[in-house]
């Protein structure tokens, strides 16, 4: 991974209003950058099994998503960027599944871009 984005994280934005507003900690919705670009992007995604391929957020099921090529794929790379989306970002929103089988899922994505 290059980046993780959270509001949790100190260097995130909103670090502050994360502390206000989930002072026991929360929010299952966040982005990272994987190394490489939008084919690895692709390929993480693909070797997904328990992760499904959704717009929604917060749901009780784990979802996954490329916003550059789904929900902001109309805009272009610059407005992508202003966004802080880039061409290798993924979304993910943790769901209630097991977290060991959540976990052996995204080892799953992970080992086929190595």
């Amino acid at each position: 991974m290059e980046k993780v984005n959270h509001p949790s994280l100190q260097e995130h934005p909103d670090h502050e209003l994360y502390k206000k507003y989930f002072p026991k900690g929360g929010a299952s919705i966040f982005t990272f950058d994987i190394r490489g670009g939008q084919e690895e992007a692709w390929k993480f995604i693909d070797n997904l099994k328990l992760f499904s391929l959704l717009a929604n957020v917060a749901d009780v099921k784990s979802l996954v998503i490329h916003p550059a090529s789904t929900t902001h794929s109309q805009l272009t790379d610059e407005e992508l960027l202003d966004q802080g989306i880039k061409r290798n970002t993924i979304r993910l929103s943790i769901g209630t599944e097991h977290i060991d089988d959540i976990i052996a899922d995204l080892e799953n994505g992970f080992s086929a871009i190595k």
